[in-house]
């Protein structure tokens, strides 16, 4: 397998109309946004896209459509989650089939199986496809479900395809040891940020980031992400302090803060999808007051 490299990968918002319908028109003009503004790759439907309020039909055709629409101008990397085990390995094979550059699978929500069935579960998925296969790390949000190094290890020996993982734990310990083991084992094995904290990582070994606060202030993201790669580490700590201090203010509430960030910053890519609740006037306005007062945020893009 050759060597993938995901760099600095934008992950989307999923745009939806009024009648909560996918907005296809919209969502190509997102693409588009982020292909313009320093996308090394693109990963879909992740969280910040709603991708557990997508059907199985609506993540394949959000898919499809990204990938046309990319065009190969940047590599597509798949989200190919679900909690049955089953389901998840036939949505990354029809992800392969449609041109996706790579897949990327959340250890599993709502069921907490013992490691012994994550490795089975994660096996499954990556090996029913070709192209490089990541997992993502997010124990906070996947209560229950882990991953560890010895996880990890397991998986190298089944999976020639296993690429690396996308870690949201920010437990240092954890990616110190895993990325010391496991290159010893698989040298290209890569650690990838799963949230814009890009220093920290980067000084552990992390080769590149999810980052959906790049719909926001991609520029700031690509500054810190080209800082961080060139190993400027002392230098790149402004430009965390920046990005950490606009993650608090859309942190709380989750896409429907990112997609109001986004309507302050010129780019109305509409509401969120139920169960999830738009933010109340209110607290719109103070965050677009909040976004206002960030100095950084000058220099970002306006509109599309």
């Amino acid at each position: 397998m050759a060597t993938f490299e995901a760099g600095l990968v934008h992950t989307p918002i999923t745009p939806f109309a009024r009648d909560h319908g996918i907005n296809y028109r919209m969502f190509g003009k997102v693409i588009e946004f982020h292909l313009a503004n320093g996308a090394d790759a693109l990963a879909l439907p992740m969280h910040a896209g709603e991708s557990v309020s997508l059907s199985d039909e609506e993540q394949r055709k959000l898919l499809e459509f990204a990938i046309k629409k990319v065009k190969g101008r940047v590599p597509v990397i798949a989200h190919a989650s679900d909690c049955g085990t089953a389901i998840a390995a036939d949505r990354a094979r029809h992800a392969e089939q449609a041109g996706a550059a790579a897949i990327v699978a959340t250890t599993p929500y709502y069921w907490t199986p013992p490691p012994g069935m994550l490795i089975e579960h994660l096996a499954a998925i990556g090996g029913a496809v070709r192209i490089p296969f990541y997992v993502y790390n997010s124990p906070e949000e996947m209560a229950g479900t882990r991953m560890t190094a010895d996880l990890a290890l397991k998986l190298i020996d089944r999976l020639e395809n296993f690429a690396g993982i996308v870690d949201l734990s920010l437990d240092w310990q954890f990616m110190i040891e895993l990325v010391d083991r496991a290159r010893r084992v698989r040298p290209d094995f890569q650690l990838l940020a799963g949230v814009e904290y890009v220093v920290s990582a980067a000084a552990i070994g992390a080769t590149g980031v999810f980052a959906p606060l790049a719909g926001i202030a991609p520029r700031l993201v690509r500054n810190l992400f080209d800082q961080c790669r060139q190993d400027k580490l002392f230098e790149a700590r402004k430009a965390q302090e920046d990005v950490a201090a606009l993650r608090q203010l859309v942190k709380k509430g989750g896409p429907a803060a990112v997609k109001s960030a986004m309507r302050a910053m010129g780019r109305n890519v509409g509401e969120v999808r139920p169960p999830l609740q738009a933010l109340a006037a209110r607290d719109r306005r103070q965050l677009t007051t909040a976004l206002g007062a960030l100095a950084p945020l000058a220099t970002e893009p306006r509109g599309w």
